[in-house]
Parts: structure tokens; sequence; C-alpha cells
């Protein structure tokens, strides 16, 4: 090929790619913001579902598990209640301090003798009163303010108070702790690729999403699955919405009890019980699904279980891309992660569908047990004895 020729082609390459390129870009920032999916989980994991008429009845249940109710809120009003809880119980208790005093007329304003024994040493008023149910329930001390055995309501009221403030320091001090300690902490250290591939591996077609423990301690026995929401409509005209479908992820050593030290690649084989099958690089954004990724797991410092996930919308799954290396060894003999490519991607060549690759297998197949030609006819020949006299 000539000087003009090569130019001829190098420009119709660099088009395509343009073209290629622009229409990407146009589909992701167009295309892809007009149409907004409605996701049941989002990227970071929270479900976005809302219960709507619930019976009052039922709201009573969440105060029945009151402790797994406290666990849930948000830290805002945790806190609230956590303040709450200490300063409402000690001024109800001042109340009633102030109360046993009034009664019993230890009060400055009823002038008692100098032989007069009060109930509570030193409370003067409603802010002494506080301060002493304050050095009551917190166990202080301070030996200023003191029950005398001259009233056994005061001593009573001592006992109740005691016993009902350690009641609400232990279970105000543990929902705290509880909620430090909350393994659901643990899972915002593993995260997943922004975007899932669709290409080929071994020989097959497989979707592929990246998963990364970001810290060096592991999740014990960690398994992985997905789930296909969609809506189908059964053969009695039902119509299903979120309907579920199992997508089975697998690495190269399976998908249970993972060795999460480093980033690993799952993949599904889109075969012929795939819900992907009867999907095609031009189609794929025209689905309707939300494809959910569960990460389950135990972490090893605390023992307790916990569980990640995310989600993908058709506009999340390229069609005929890869992820990018991310895991090298330096001189010195050590293993590196390096993080910026951790969601990069390479395009590379893929069937345009499933169907496509399986159906190159069967003429491959076909080509090594020879060629079928339909026009061939096969006709009798009747021979003829020449040499017959």
């Amino acid at each position: 090929m000539d000087a003009s020729s090569w130019k001829h082609v190098l420009i119709r390459v660099l088009t395509e790619r343009m073209l290629k390129y622009l229409r990407k870009w146009f589909v992701t920032h167009f295309w892809g913001h007009s149409r907004q999916r409605a996701r049941l989980v989002s990227k970071d994991g929270r479900c976005n579902i809302e219960f709507g008429n619930v019976e009052a009845q039922s709201r009573f249940i969440f105060f029945v598990d009151i402790w797994t109710t406290v666990l849930d809120l948000k830290w805002r009003y945790k806190m609230t209640i956590f303040i709450s809880a200490f300063l409402g119980s000690w001024f109800l208790f001042g109340l009633l301090w102030y109360v046993v005093a009034y009664i019993h007329k230890d009060l400055p304003e009823f002038h008692p003798s100098v032989n007069h024994t009060p109930c509570v040493e030193n409370i003067n008023g409603l802010t002494s009163a506080f301060l002493f149910s304050l050095e009551t329930q917190v166990t202080i001390g301070y030996g200023f303010r003191c029950v005398t055995e001259q009233c056994g309501t005061a001593i009573f009221l001592l006992i109740f108070q005691s016993i009902l403030g350690v009641i609400i320091n232990s279970f105000m001090c543990g929902a705290i702790l509880a909620k430090i300690s909350r393994s659901k902490k643990r899972a915002k250290t593993i995260t997943f690729s922004k975007h899932a591939v669709i290409s080929k591996r071994g020989g097959k077609l497989c979707l592929l999403i990246r998963v990364a423990n970001l810290r060096k301690s592991l999740l014990i026995g960690s398994h992985i699955y997905g789930k296909l929401l969609r809506t189908t409509v059964t053969p009695e005209g039902e119509t299903i919405i979120l309907d579920q479908i199992n997508i089975n992820f697998v690495v190269d050593a399976g998908n249970e009890n993972l060795f999460f030290i480093s980033p690993l690649t799952i993949y599904h084989i889109i075969d012929h019980n795939s819900p992907f099958f009867h999907m095609s690089a031009e189609t794929l954004l025209q689905q309707d699904f939300e494809l959910v990724v569960f990460l389950d797991g135990t972490v090893e410092s605390t023992s307790a279980t916990c569980q990640v996930r995310t989600s993908y919308v058709p506009e999340e799954v390229l069609w005929g891309y890869r992820f990018a290396p991310i895991v090298s060894k330096t001189k010195e003999g050590k293993y590196r992660v390096d993080f910026h490519n951790f969601s990069k991607t390479v395009e590379v060549e893929t069937p345009h569908c499933a169907m496509c690759l399986y159906n190159e297998k069967d003429a491959r197949a076909r080509m090594k047990r020879g060629y079928d030609n339909p026009n061939f006819i096969l006709s009798e020949v009747n021979e003829t004895d020449d040499t017959k006299m």
C-alpha cells in the first residue's frame, strides 16, 4: 500500500474510534441521566425501600424490641436519647429529693430548729436537690450532702435511684459500645468496582466484578453471591415487581472460604442458564434490571458476621471491557496493590452476545468434523463391458 492508502486507513480508524467514544460519552452523560433508574440497593449498600400504611399495633413492635431499635437509630438520635436519659433521671429524682425535704420541713424557709435532723443534710433548695441526685446516681459522693437515718422515705428513694441509675447506665453505655463495635462499620472497608464488565474469560463469556479488602485483616468464611432484580410477568398474567433470580459468582478457587487478602475479580459465566444469555451489546442499555451483589463473612478480630452489598444497573455494565491489572511484585519481593487501577477498564475484543460465541464454537466444531456440500448429488452410473464381443 502506498502512503495515500495508509493515510486513508489511519483516518478511517481514528474516525471510528472517535465516533465510538462520542457515542459512549453521549449515552453515559445524556441518555443515562435522562433515565434515572430506581434502585433497591444503593452503591454503598443502603436499601431504598419505604413501608407505608403500617398499623399502629405493628409500630408498637419496635418498642418491644427496644434494643434493636436503639442500635438502628442514627447517631444524632442516639446521643439525644443518651443525654435525655441521664439529664431526665437526674432532674426527676432531684424533684423527688426536693419533695422529701419539703414534706419533712428540712428547707430553710421552714426555719428548722437547731436540734432538727433533716432527711438529707445540706439540701437548701431545688438546685442542691438536683446536685444531690446527680451525686447519688453517678456515685460521686462528695461527702457534703448525705442521707441520715431519721427518714425511711429517703433511704428507700436512695436505694431505688441507685438501682435505676445502674440500669440506665448499663443500657445506654452498652448501646453506645455496641453501636461503635457493630460489624456494619467493618463492611465500609470492603469496596466494589464502580462498573461491572462483560468479556471473555477462559473461553467463556463472563460478567466480571472486582472487590477489594482495604484492611489487612481477613474476613473468615467469605461467601459471595448475587441477585438479579427485574419485573416479570407470569404465564397467569401476574406482574411481579422486584422478582429475584439467583446469580452465581465464582473465582478461580471457588466462591466459598475466599482468601480475601488482595483484590479479587469475581465472575459470572453467561451460559444457557444465565439471565444475561439473551442480552447483547446493543440491547443491554434497553434492559430494566438491577444486579445486587452480596459478600458475607466473619470479622476476624470480633468473630461477628457482616454483609457487604452493592448494585449495578445496565448503565454501569460495560460490554467488551476487562479490568486493568492491579497487583504487581516489587524488586524487594513484596506484593503491591495499586488502587489507582481498581475500577479502570480496558477495551478488549468481545462477542456481541453469548449466542454468537456459542454459535461460533459450534461452527468450529462442525468444521473439524468435515464440510457439508448441499449441492452435491450422487448419481448412479451403469458400467458397460466394452470387451464383450
